[in-house]
């Protein structure tokens, strides 16, 4: 396997703060890294640096020979004079863009509604476009180059669900085993399981390494904070939840991951659910009566569009619903709705008397009105305490349950980040004690350790809850039940949650006229349900085939057992020998080999379990 680039014990001073200290890391072909770490720890920095457009304080940055770097920053300047096909592809003749099956994919997959959207379709220049299709073109130009190494920061931003499924299927198939490299700093953690087999931590100066994507991630986090008693309590128990719940798995899961999950049997055995419905659904009952919202043959239109075409939805007591949808769908509509924010073109929303409603906008001037005041004393002008999970908590425990440190409790908010705003406008809202709480995109700008902290909290939430949000992730982990608003004025249910709107949005796509957006195609639009199944049937397995398969899923399960065991002795040696760099490179040698032979395994047991049924 060929070496691309090396980092080699290098520093990088922000200010009198070292964002990383003597860190070394290194990218072979076909490796794919996902990199988390809290915002501001240094992740973008080390992007920089692996592309060499960061000079380290010390150390050293080196590439092989004619090595073609490409990276997506988080603040692309496209040239807005350009049109959006010259943006992408250049100005080369069409014939040969368009004879490069790549090329297509990728033009489909990110701009598919750009001819539809803007006046002069691909032929308008940049300028004219919304931040996000902006941000679309300037990756759809990086994935339409050839690189040897791929550095990606937030590549999801401003993708729906459909474009986030897209673009882990296009990364996946790009990058195989022995071709290139691709580094993704992201806090989807959806995507993180799907795209990366490598995660690197960026915290405290260091960068630490763990095999797998963000389940296997979670669970290395957790064995090492138990072996080395490392983490304090408290973070360790949110570790602990976030790994059961990722143990128990979601409707929506593949199957590869749980042989990694079940290794960790031993760390949650007695963890509890995350929350127990029946008491908060009582509660929430209690707190609600019967009636919540109900939307009654509601119709809403926007400029001659129909958003929402004759819709019923009742929301009761408890309920905690996700809203799925592409970009324009309606989903921040059907919450502006529900508030009594829009009134409809026809039907009525009827709201219950004892309802108490607070909705989480994407709109951080909300926070202009008390920029002047410090954390803890904004979120005190709401009120001091307030019951959450079934127990009194002041604004001081919230406020630190939610990420921020004491330091950072008496920090202007004029002074916040984007992230820090985001998890103040929920303690705010929390401590108004509502009873039916709508978040709109709330994972915006926040990494993952404050996703788990504010996943936690919402855990407690006693009441109704509605969430609009492009992350699956979050979707599966909070919500009972999906919704999905599929561009056709319905609110459909899902009951095989995020999958099944991806299989409904793939039928209507093919139901469409499906064609090259730079080619004159209008994308992704369609009327009608389209097909969401197979066009042939396959023969049945026979009941001998299917007896032979299962026992070869046994046989494979018991060898996956042994290899977990000595991946976990391996782990332990690691902890150990932490400070032995010559042992540290032998045990991870190591751990790269039962890896490969964990994912050989893996497979062979998908291949089975298709026969066994």
């Amino acid at each position: 396997m060929a070496h691309l680039l090396n980092v080699e014990d290098v520093t990088v001073h922000a200010g009198a703060r070292a964002l990383l200290d003597g860190v070394s890391v290194g990218l072979d072909d076909g490796d794919r890294v996902g990199v988390v770490g809290r915002n501001g720890d240094g992740k973008s920095t080390l992007l920089r640096l692996l592309a060499r457009d960061l000079v380290p304080d010390a150390g050293r940055v080196t590439h092989t020979g004619g090595l073609r770097v490409g990276r997506l920053t988080q603040q692309d300047a496209v040239d807005g004079d350009l049109s959006v096909r010259q943006a992408v592809v250049g100005s080369g003749p069409e014939h040969v863009w368009a004879s490069d099956p790549r090329v297509r994919d990728v033009l489909d997959g990110l701009l598919g509604d750009v001819e539809a959207d803007v006046p002069g379709g691909v032929e308008a220049p940049v300028r004219l476009l919304s931040g996000g299709q902006r941000r679309r073109v300037a990756l759809a130009h990086l994935l339409a180059g050839d690189h040897d190494v791929l550095l990606l920061d937030e590549p999801t931003n401003h993708l729906d669900v459909d474009g986030v499924a897209w673009l882990a299927a296009h990364l996946r198939e790009r990058w195989p085993a022995g071709r290139g490299a691709l580094v993704v700093v992201t806090h989807d953690r959806w995507f993180l399981d799907a795209v990366v087999e490598r995660t690197w931590e960026v915290h405290d100066g260091t960068v630490d390494l763990y095999d797998g994507g963000y389940a296997a991630y979670v669970l290395a986090r957790a064995e090492r904070a138990r072996t080395a008693a490392a983490a304090a309590q408290r973070r360790a128990n949110l570790l602990r939840k976030e790994l059961a719940w990722l143990r128990r798995g979601a409707p929506a899961r593949t199957s590869k991951p749980r042989f990694r999950l079940d290794a960790a049997a031993a760390l949650v055995a007695d963890e509890p659910p995350p929350r127990d419905p029946l008491v908060l659904q009582r509660t929430a009952s209690a707190r609600l009566g019967k009636d919540v919202v109900d939307l009654e043959g509601v119709t809403y239109s926007v400029g001659g569009r129909v958003l929402l075409d004759d819709v019923t939805w009742r929301l009761g007591p408890g309920d905690r619903v996700g809203v799925v949808g592409a970009n324009g769908s309606g989903k921040t509509t059907l919450l502006r709705l529900v508030t009594g924010e829009l009134t409809p073109d026809a039907g009525r929303v009827r709201r219950g008397r004892t309802v108490r409603m607070a909705l989480l906008s994407q709109d951080l001037h909300e926070l202009d009105e008390v920029a002047g005041l410090r954390v803890l004393e904004a979120v005190e002008r709401e009120r001091r305490v307030v019951e959450v999970d079934g127990r009194e908590v002041t604004a001081a425990q919230l406020v630190e349950r939610l990420g921020f440190t004491r330091e950072r409790a008496w920090t202007p908010v004029g002074e916040l980040s984007g992230g820090e705003r985001r998890r103040l406008q929920l303690a705010r809202l929390l401590m108004d004690s509502p009873n039916v709480l709508l978040l709109d995109e709330p994972t915006n700008d926040l990494d993952t350790d404050t996703l788990a902290a504010v996943e936690d909290v919402l855990d407690g939430f006693a009441g109704t809850l509605v969430v609009v949000s492009h992350d699956r992730y979050l979707l599966e982990r909070v919500a009972d039940r999906e919704l999905a608003m599929l561009g056709d004025g319905t609110l459909r249910d899902l009951p095989g949650g995020v999958e099944e709107y991806l299989a409904l949005r793939r039928g209507r796509l093919r139901a469409g006229t499906a064609t090259s957006a730079l080619a004159g195609g209008g994308g992704a639009a369609a009327s009608g349900r389209g097909d969401t199944g197979g066009t042939g049937t396959a023969a049945a397995p026979s009941a001998a085939e299917v007896r032979a398969a299962r026992k070869e899923m046994a046989r494979i399960e018991r060898q996956l057992s042994r290899l977990a065991e000595r991946e976990a002795r391996l782990h332990a040696e690691l902890a150990a020998s932490a400070t032995d760099h010559e042992a540290v490179t032998a045990l991870d040698a190591r751990l790269r080999e039962l890896a490969a032979e964990r994912d050989r395994l893996e497979e062979e047991w998908l291949a089975a379990a298709d026969v066994a049924g």
